[in-house]
């Protein structure tokens, strides 16, 4: 079992800048994948940003050149840069992580951390 606490989430001005924390706890042998994921009120959950084990990342075009995603194994955390943060990207961000035993795979949430970009 894995365990996933986001933190970071606040309230901030267009143009400003967040970063997102999201340490993994528990059994964390065999996590591959992580990722955020955001839902913005009345909206369905999307894909913000995505990086491999082996550090490959991958991006929404609404986020390109503005989120950087990263991660440091040796904490098993993921972290989320966020720059020049617009209103529309207001929502609950939720980071979640794949982990990989023989032929089964097994994803974790977290429970969001709420971001709120004031115009």
């Amino acid at each position: 079992q894995v365990t996933l606490v986001e933190s970071g989430g606040d309230l901030v001005q267009a143009g400003g800048s967040l970063r997102l924390s999201c340490a993994a706890s528990g059994t964390i042998f065999g996590i591959n994948d992580m990722a955020w994921h955001r839902q913005a009120s009345g909206k369905q959950r999307e894909l913000v940003a995505g990086i491999t084990s082996g550090g490959r990342a991958n991006y929404a075009d609404s986020v390109k050149g503005r989120f950087t995603i990263s991660r440091d194994s040796a904490k098993n955390t993921v972290y989320l840069q966020m720059n020049s943060l617009k209103p529309e990207d207001t929502a609950v961000y939720y980071c979640n992580a794949d982990q990989i035993f023989g032929s089964a795979k097994y994803t974790y949430w977290g429970r969001g951390t709420q971001v709120t970009v004031s115009s």
